[in-house]
């Protein structure tokens, strides 16, 4: 099984190009994912986030409201690292039965688990390497206005919250680049995939 982090900055189509690796057979674990299920409620985590932030995050329905909750993080690095502290155990240990899951079906798949702070966490020794989807700082900025109608300043707060691209482009052992149309990242996707096949093939041996 070859084990591959995938991650990039907000808003910058990484959700689009796992979806053309696993539509070529790789298998995608989403961290984000995990951690909303670890916060759902009844969950684990949500008590201790509700004991920390208090009822005022919760929808009427009485999950988390993810946004206020992001702003409220985004805004104070003590609380997101809090909200770390209670989410990312949870996720980790959710994250290695998947794995066991996967390689127990199919011993000689690959792997991509995508992690948003792959790089800011110091995760990478978890993979057997990583690979960053990235768009221009400005770009980003403009797609998140877009897609999540928020406003220009808080764009550039969360993208300032995330670690510089030029700083992740040095750590990473794959790089895509997003900037182009679809097909454009299709042809890249394409040729790294039989990259990872011909890596998964030598590790194996």
């Amino acid at each position: 099984m070859l084990n591959v982090g995938l991650t990039g900055g907000i808003a910058c189509g990484k959700s689009t190009v796992a979806k053309m690796f696993v539509a070529r057979g790789a298998h995608l674990i989403d961290f984000d994912r995990l951690a909303h299920e670890a916060q759902e409620p009844g969950k684990p985590a949500w008590q201790q986030i509700l004991d920390f932030f208090g009822k005022e995050i919760l929808l009427q329905d009485g999950k988390i409201d993810r946004i206020k909750l992001g702003n409220i993080v985004f805004a104070d690095k003590k609380k997101l690292n809090k909200l770390n502290k209670i989410v990312h155990p949870l996720v980790y240990r959710e994250w290695h039965a998947r794995l066991e899951k996967i390689e127990k079906k199919e011993n000689r798949a690959i792997v991509l688990s995508d992690v948003p702070l792959l790089f800011e966490g110091k995760m990478q020794h978890l993979f057997d390497l990583s690979m960053l989807v990235l768009i221009a700082p400005e770009e980003q900025i403009r797609r998140l206005i877009k897609r999540n109608g928020v406003s220009r300043e808080e764009a550039e707060k969360r993208l300032k919250s995330q670690m510089p691209i030029r700083e992740k482009i040095v750590l990473a052992d794959i790089v895509i680049d997003n900037e182009g149309n679809i097909s454009e990242t299709e042809k890249k996707v394409r040729q790294i995939w039989r990259e990872l096949l011909q890596r998964e093939k030598q590790k194996n041996k």
